[in-house]
């Protein structure tokens, strides 16, 4: 009778859950990210961290366990279950708890100080349902320089890594006091670095035309003036930021670029960047700018086609 009444209990509070669950998702309908778990391989895959270490076992508050190695799909952003396959293991560990029965630590991975779920996702979610505060954890940490908040999306996240990796740039380079341009902003992270190399690469052919090595600031000004700013200018000229959206001018300098030198090693060193940019826009934009850059070719073959041979 008891375990009758258990497996009733249990049933009950997964339906409670489940029907917060999709509470939720009406809730966030147009703001959809806002309800999902973080995906421990997203994470990582954004902030690139360089060590791990085994901190062993902890009490962690469940608050702070915000997303999933593996079961992120499963869970919503608060750990209610999103689908009903998951109801008979869930009940099963509901029906361990309300027996008092207790279970094996879960296995956590810590990073910027919110935690991730390596095993025990069900176990998570129950006591989260429960309103449980705290649980019992094995700990793995990771090193991050960004600290994350439980209420943070991966778009949120990536911001965050990008604001900072053009603060460790502008301090690094001073770009902003030698050019005057605060504005060098990019949309994914990373692009910094290929900038600072974009620097170096011109600081070392400047250096092999004077004597003794070229102080970083002026390699950073010539680049800015001679390379950089012009290729901005061919961007807003032929107005390619149009043909992609939510990118800038800063982002498509460094794609053209990179078109730039692959078109280089096909066609020989001279081939223009401004060629490069077009033909980037050609091949990359998005399909309405390519609709209507066909209909104009259209137009022209029809309208400027040479007449026809007299017999």
């Amino acid at each position: 009778m008891k375990d009758q009444l258990v497996r009733m209990q249990a049933t009950d509070d997964f339906s409670r859950a489940r029907g917060k669950a999709l509470l939720s998702q009406i809730q966030h309908f147009l703001t959809p990210d806002k309800d999902k778990l973080l995906s421990f391989s997203d994470v990582k895959s954004i902030l690139k961290p360089k060590n791990q270490t085994y901190r062993g076992m902890e009490v962690v508050p469940i608050a702070l366990i915000v997303g999933s190695e593996g079961r992120y799909r499963d869970f919503n952003k608060y750990f209610f279950p999103r689908s009903e396959h998951l109801r008979s293991r869930w009940v099963r560990v509901d029906e361990a708890r309300l027996n008092d029965v207790i279970l094996p630590p879960i296995q956590l991975y810590e990073i910027g100080g919110v935690y991730f779920v390596r095993d025990g996702n069900h176990r998570v979610s129950v006591a989260k349902s429960q309103g449980v505060e705290s649980i019992d954890a094995e700990v793995i940490s990771l090193s991050s320089e960004i600290a994350i908040t439980p209420s943070m999306t991966t778009d949120n996240l990536r911001e965050m890594l990008i604001g900072y990796e053009k603060e460790l740039f502008y301090e690094k380079t001073k770009f902003g006091e030698l050019t005057g341009d605060y504005t060098l902003k990019f949309s994914l992270p990373g692009q910094y670095d290929v900038i600072y190399n974009h620097i170096l690469v011109h600081k070392y052919y400047l250096n092999q035309r004077v004597e003794g090595e070229l102080p970083f600031a002026d390699a950073l000004i010539s680049w800015y003036n001679n390379v950089y700013l012009p290729i901005i200018q061919i961007i807003k000229d032929e107005q390619l930021y149009l043909q992609f959206p939510g990118r800038n001018s800063s982002d498509l300098y460094v794609w053209i670029v990179k078109h730039w030198d692959f078109l280089k090693k096909k066609y020989g060193v001279y081939y223009s960047i401004s060629d490069a940019a077009r033909d980037f826009s050609v091949k990359y934009g998005r399909r309405q700018g390519k609709f209507y850059r066909f209909i104009i070719s259209f137009l022209d073959r029809l309208f400027n086609k040479p007449p026809p041979i007299q017999k």
